[in-house]
């Protein structure tokens, strides 16, 4: 397998980055060792598209945020995905953290941050009237927002697969070696060629680089723990609305989500294992606590699901971008934390381009940036969806009764240019299991339709790849 660019890692930032490359006439191919997209950071995060306040001035976080924000509403638009302009707001809870927000405010300013107005307790009221009342005050930015991080990364990699990019799973890079003319990659799917490599690799971009002797990035895995609640409480905020940030990030933070729901989190811990993904009872009490201080109504008896995320946390405190002093054909993409949704769009113009610099690469004359607009049943009127059954009788069974997602809707997520293989794989695409019942009533019908449309046996068939399976087989 000869390419001319690999990128490994399959997350937000390296979909966007192929989806950029794949404007060139260059054989590209993306490399993830999970059994799908966006299955690492991108899956388990915030989903908020930041103003640009919070990175320190100079930095390429400030500048790249302020640049992927503005970037966003367009791509969300030609990607057809959900993306909703709902500000955020900074609260502050006495004199000493208004200092704080007043800080924020100049340094906003400082990164070319539009729209940002230091608002009192009144106006705050009025805004969000569940917000406690303990607040004096808050920094409102009309120019954030909150996106689906995975179903964006879908959508970014289903547009590159279908200008030519190829997306292989299951593939873990194990080493790396140049033989002066291009890269060797060892991988669990056999030897890959690439002329460059883009390490996208999120919280393993480290271990990725010192593969080629670059031993210059440190990544400290940071993981956070969320709670999601159902759609009942979702109109309990319409911003986003954070507390004022610590040296561990931005804090925890009450938001609604693209879909309706209300998200809450995270925490912030180091640990030693950059794959712990487990929830934990005192990251779960503390998200809680916070919360809470903010908006006082927040009720987990509505919490659905509660799960965590590891972000790469770099100890320089800012993305590490550009090409590795070890070797000028490789380019690492490291330390992609929080801001690094909002900066996504930027981080992978920014890539494109300092590949483009050196390799000279052709445009291609017949770059399609455009993805179609997946079906979604439950938000069809009664005639679109009459007039869609007439065409497709499987858009008539429904399949997830929460969300209202229909048999046709899942054959389109299993058939898609990078599509569905597992159970997860099926509901950040189409929704089937993110209700009130979190698959209790429509996962055996997911797996059973995976398994006649991918051809395999159900007890093969997984929750999201590796050793996750459902069935392990008949009883008798």
């Amino acid at each position: 397998m000869k390419y001319d660019v690999a990128v490994i890692g399959g997350g937000v930032v390296g979909a966007l980055i192929s989806r950029e490359l794949s404007k060139y006439d260059v054989k590209t191919a993306v490399l993830e060792r999970f059994n799908d997209v966006a299955m690492g950071t991108t899956k388990a995060n915030s989903a908020i598209v930041h103003g640009g306040f919070d990175a320190v001035s100079g930095t390429m976080k400030a500048k790249l945020n302020v640049e992927g924000t503005a970037i966003m509403p367009q791509l969300c638009k030609e990607l057809n995905v959900p993306y909703r302009n709902n500000g955020s707001l900074v609260v502050a809870f006495s004199e000493k953290e208004m200092e704080h927000v007043h800080l924020l405010y100049e340094r906003g300013i400082k990164n070319g941050v539009p729209e940002l107005e230091i608002i009192d307790s009144k106006k705050l009221h009025e805004l969000e009237p569940n917000i406690s009342d303990e607040a004096v005050g808050a920094l409102y930015s009309k120019s954030a927002g909150i996106v689906c991080p995975y179903e964006l990364t879908i959508a970014a990699a289903d547009n590159a697969c279908e200008n030519g990019v190829e997306f292989i799973r299951n593939c873990l890079v194990k080493a790396i070696s140049f033989n002066g003319s291009e890269f060797v990659l060892d991988t669990s799917k056999g030897d890959i060629t690439a002329t460059y490599v883009i390490n996208a690799a999120g919280t393993h971009s480290d271990e990725v680089a010192r593969m080629i002797g670059d031993d210059s990035i440190k990544i400290v895995a940071r993981k956070g723990e969320y709670y999601l609640l159902d759609k009942s409480f979702g109109h309990l905020v319409d911003r986003t609305v954070f507390q004022c940030p610590n040296e561990m990030g931005k804090g925890v933070l009450v938001t609604p989500t693209v879909d309706g729901n209300l998200l809450i989190g995270p925490s912030a811990t180091d640990e030693d294992n950059k794959d712990d993904v487990d929830t934990t009872p005192e990251g779960l009490e503390f998200i809680l606590s916070k919360a809470l201080k903010s908006v006082p109504s927040v009720n987990v008896r509505g919490a659905i699901t509660s799960f965590a995320g590891v972000r790469a946390h770099p100890v320089t405190d800012d993305f590490i971008i550009g090409y590795s002093d070890k070797n000028d054909r490789f380019i690492n993409v490291a330390g992609i934390e929080s801001p690094g949704l909002s900066a996504a769009p930027a981080i992978a113009k920014y890539v494109a381009n300092l590949f483009a610099e050196k390799a000279s690469p052709k445009k291609k004359a017949d770059f399609n940036g455009s993805r179609p607009a997946p079906v979604r049943f439950r938000n069809m009127s009664k005639e679109e969806r009459e007039k869609l059954i007439a065409k497709d009788k499987r858009y008539g069974r429904i399949i997830c009764r929460c969300e209202t997602v229909t048999e046709g809707e899942i054959l389109d997520a299993i058939h898609s240019p990078v599509g569905a293989r597992d159970v997860d794989g099926v509901k950040r695409r189409t929704r089937a299991g993110m209700g009130r019942c979190q698959g209790g009533f429509c996962g055996s019908k997911v797996v059973e339709i995976l398994s006649r449309e991918l051809g395999v046996p159900m007890n093969e068939i997984t929750k999201f790849g590796g050793e996750s399976k459902i069935i392990f087989d008949r009883t008798k």
